[in-house]
C-alpha cells in the first residue's frame, strides 16, 4: 500500500491537483485518510478547512473508512418509481445494515446516490462503479454473492 504523502506529492505541481490527489488517494485506499487532508493543505497552499471542503464537496469521495465494495443504490425518482426502495430493503436484509452502514468485517459499505446515468433500465445499482440495472429485490442475493 502506498504512503498518502507520496501519492500527494504526486500530483503537487498540477493544475487541479488537489482532486487528482484525492481520486488516487480513493483509489488506493477507499476513502481519504484525514492526516491526508492536512498534509493536502499543506501540498496545495490551502487551509486545512478549505482542503476539507474539497473532500466533502464531491459524493464520489469519502473522508471515512469504506468497505471494499460500495454499493450504491440510486434514489433519482426513475429509479425510486420502479421500485428502489424495495431494491434498499434487500441490500440492507441481506447485509444486515442500512444505508451510510458498512458491515462489521469491512466489506460492504451501503451508500444511496443520485443519477447514475442508465434510467433506461431502472432500478440501477452500482458496486465500485460498475452498474447492475433492472435490478429486483430477487436479483440482491445472487449480486452479492459475486462479491463475497
Amino acid at each position: 500500500m502506498a504512503n498518502y504523502k507520496d501519492i500527494i506529492g504526486a500530483f503537487r505541481d498540477k493544475p487541479g491537483g488537489i482532486i487528482e490527489a484525492y481520486h488516487a488517494l480513493q483509489k488506493e485506499f477507499n476513502y481519504i485518510p484525514k492526516p491526508a487532508i492536512a498534509e493536502a493543505a499543506k501540498v496545495f497552499g490551502v487551509s486545512e478547512a478549505q482542503a476539507y471542503g474539497v473532500a466533502t464537496f464531491y459524493s464520489y469521495l469519502s473522508t471515512e473508512p469504506r468497505g471494499k465494495y460500495i454499493i450504491r443504490v440510486c434514489e433519482s425518482a426513475p429509479c425510486h418509481i420502479a421500485g428502489a426502495d424495495q431494491v434498499v430493503k434487500a441490500i440492507e436484509k441481506e447485509l444486515g445494515i442500512k444505508t451510510g452502514e458498512t458491515t462489521a468485517d469491512g466489506k460492504f459499505t451501503f451508500e444511496l446516490t443520485e443519477c447514475i446515468g442508465q434510467c433506461q433500465e431502472t432500478p440501477v445499482i452500482t458496486i465500485n462503479s460498475v452498474p447492475y440495472v433492472g435490478i429486483t429485490p430477487d436479483d440482491i442475493p445472487a449480486v452479492l454473492d459475486k462479491c463475497r
